[in-house]
């Protein structure tokens, strides 16, 4: 990195001219100001203290590194090698950054996992006694996913308007969609393999499958999705569990 920036001050950065407004070109020189008033020095300084004082990192899916019940052969040698290299920097230790060396003794560290293939004692005994708070989080439920498809700014169901929007075709989800959506995405975790909310991406994109088609020959038409449109896109795959483990 640091041979990198070396050759990067060697050439000269190309300029570019253009003309703008009088107000425009005051916020340029504003903005370039503003940057020479900011000591780098010092910004990385604060960030690396605020790092190794406050820091947060999230491990996920480390059930991935867990070795398996019947450990020590194979794949569970390698995963086991993992463990052991990320158990120092748990434990406090000097790491080498780009910006400089980061301190983890204070840096707090929380993991996630699945373990629906393992358990958390299948991680290595020191490992596990640096995570020593455990918390177990309940599935998903109908209400979850109701919420998750109406609430959030960027939900799936506004993804899809704005998607059929650009086609210029007006799509809207009723009520009693939702609720039928939600439904099914737990009926077919219960019956499959239990993904959580990522079960709504599939289901949506099956019901929607038909009309994402004819959108660009559908001309500015409006069409809504109401919980009708919704069993009978989906209401004989949701039923043949073999059907299901494969498209949704």
């Amino acid at each position: 990195m640091q041979i990198q920036d070396m050759l990067g001050n060697l050439f000269p950065k190309r300029k570019k001219n253009k003309m703008v407004k009088v107000q425009e070109a005051l916020r340029i020189l504003q903005e370039q100001e503003a940057q020479r008033l900011v000591d780098p020095e010092k910004v990385t300084e604060l960030a690396l203290e605020r790092a190794q004082n406050d820091g947060i990192i999230f491990i996920d899916e480390i059930d991935k590194i867990a070795s398996g019940r019947d450990g020590g052969r194979g794949p569970d040698v390698s995963r086991e090698g993992v463990q052991r290299d990320i158990l120092p920097i748990v434990e406090g230790s000097t790491v080498n950054t780009k910006w400089g060396m980061v301190k983890t003794d204070h840096i707090l560290f929380i993991a996630a996992g699945a373990f629906h293939m393992a358990r958390p004692s299948d991680l290595i005994p020191e490992l596990q006694g640096r995570f020593p708070i455990r918390v177990e989080l309940d599935s998903l439920g109908r209400a979850e996913f109701v919420r998750i498809l109406t609430e959030p700014q960027n939900a799936l169901t506004r993804q899809y308007v704005e998607l059929m929007a650009t086609e210029g075709l007006t799509v809207g989800f009723t009520a009693d969609a939702i609720e039928e959506i939600a439904s099914m995405a737990v009926q077919v975790n219960d019956k499959t393999e239990n993904i959580g909310a990522r079960r709504l991406h599939t289901i949506l994109e099956k019901v929607l499958e038909e009309v994402s088609f004819a959108a660009p020959d559908m001309g500015n038409q409006q069409v809504t999705i109401d919980r009708a449109y919704v069993r009978e896109r989906l209401a004989d795959i949701v039923a043949d569990s073999d059907v299901s483990r494969y498209i949704l």
